[in-house]
C-alpha cells in the first residue's frame, strides 16, 4: 500500500510521534509547501548557529562548580578560533597549554571528566553540567574523579592529553555532537581507558573508544539512561583493562558494591 500524499492525512500522525525526521511533508504542485521549506531553512540556520556559536566557558565553569569534585579548569586546543577549529580538525585534538591543570597525586583519580564544546557548544551549554552530574551519581562510590576540565575548540582526542596529565586511567569526555537538521543540541559521551599512545602500538584511535550518542532529553537519550550506560562502561573498562571494540555495554549489570580497586 502506498503512503498518502497529503501531509495532513491521519496516516502520518502516528508516524510523526516516533521520529524527528521530516516525513509526509506533502507538496504544492511539484514543490514542497512553503511552510515546510521555511521549517527546513530554520532548522539549517539553527544547526549553523550551534556550530559557530562560541562556548561561554566562564558560565559553564560557574555551573560546573556545583558538581562538587573540585575547581573546574579551562583548557583550549591549538585552534585559535572557531573558523580554524572547523578547518583544522588536527588542531582541535592537541592542547595549547595544560599548565593550568591541577596537580593530582599519581593514581589519586580514577576518572578524568572533560566537558568539551565539540561541534555544538550549544549542546554542552544546555546539557553538559546536568549530564555530568548524572554520570557522577551513577558511578560506584569508590571511583574517584579528578576536578572537571572544560575544553574549548576541542575534539575528543584532546581529552587523551588531559587524562595523561591528570594521571587518570579512564577518560570520560562529554562533547557536543555535529548538529543535524532535526537536532542541534545533542551531546555524546566518549570513554577511553588507558588513553596513552604507549599503551597502543599505533596510538589511540576511535577503535579504542566507546561512544554513547544522541543525548538530548526529552526527545533523545535522557541523562539518567546515558549515565547508567557510562557507569557500566567505566566498570567494564577497568575490569577488562581496555575500552573500545572489545568492551560491550554492561550497564544492565548490578553496579552496587563493585570493587574497582586493583582491576587495572
Amino acid at each position: 500500500m502506498s503512503a498518502p500524499e497529503r501531509a495532513d492525512d491521519p496516516f502520518w500522525d502516528a508516524l510523526r510521534t516516533t521520529t524527528q525526521s521530516r516525513i509526509g511533508l506533502g507538496r504544492t504542485g511539484d514543490a514542497l509547501p512553503t511552510r515546510r521549506v521555511l521549517e527546513f531553512a530554520a532548522a539549517h540556520a539553527a544547526a549553523r548557529d550551534a556550530v559557530h556559536q562560541p562556548l561561554d566557558a566562564a558560565d559553564l565553569v560557574a555551573r560546573a562548580r556545583d558538581l562538587g569534585i573540585g575547581e573546574p579548569v579551562v583548557v583550549t586546543s591549538r585552534a585559535a578560533d572557531r573558523g580554524e577549529y572547523l578547518r583544522r580538525p588536527d588542531l582541535g585534538r592537541a592542547p595549547a597549554d595544560l599548565s593550568a591543570l591541577p596537580t593530582v597525586p599519581d593514581g589519586a583519580a580514577d576518572v578524568a571528566l572533560v566537558l568539551a564544546d565539540g561541534l555544538s557548544p550549544r549542546a554542552l551549554t544546555d546539557h553538559g553540567v546536568a549530564l555530568a552530574a548524572a554520570v557522577l551519581a551513577a558511578l560506584p562510590p569508590d571511583v574517584t574523579v579528578a576536578p572537571p576540565v572544560v575544553a574549548t575548540q576541542a575534539r575528543v582526542a584532546l581529552g587523551d592529553h588531559v587524562a595523561r596529565a591528570l594521571g587518570a586511567r579512564t577518560l570520560v569526555v562529554l562533547i557536543g555532537e555535529r548538529p543535524g537538521l532535526s537536532v542541534a543540541d545533542s551531546l555524546g559521551i566518549y570513554l577511553t581507558h588507558r588513553a596513552d599512545p604507549e599503551d597502543f602500538g599505533a596510538g589511540v584511535t576511535d577503535a579504542h573508544r566507546n561512544c554513547i550518542s544522541n543525548i538530548h532529553p526529552p526527545e533523545g537519550l535522557g541523562y539518567t539512561d546515558a549515565a547508567r550506560i557510562a557507569a557500566g562502561l567505566v566498570v567494564g573498562a577497568r575490569r577488562l583493562g581496555r575500552s573500545g571494540v572489545d568492551l560491550k555495554d554492561t550497564s544492565r549489570a548490578e553496579l552496587e558494591g563493585a570493587d574497582l580497586r586493583g582491576l587495572d
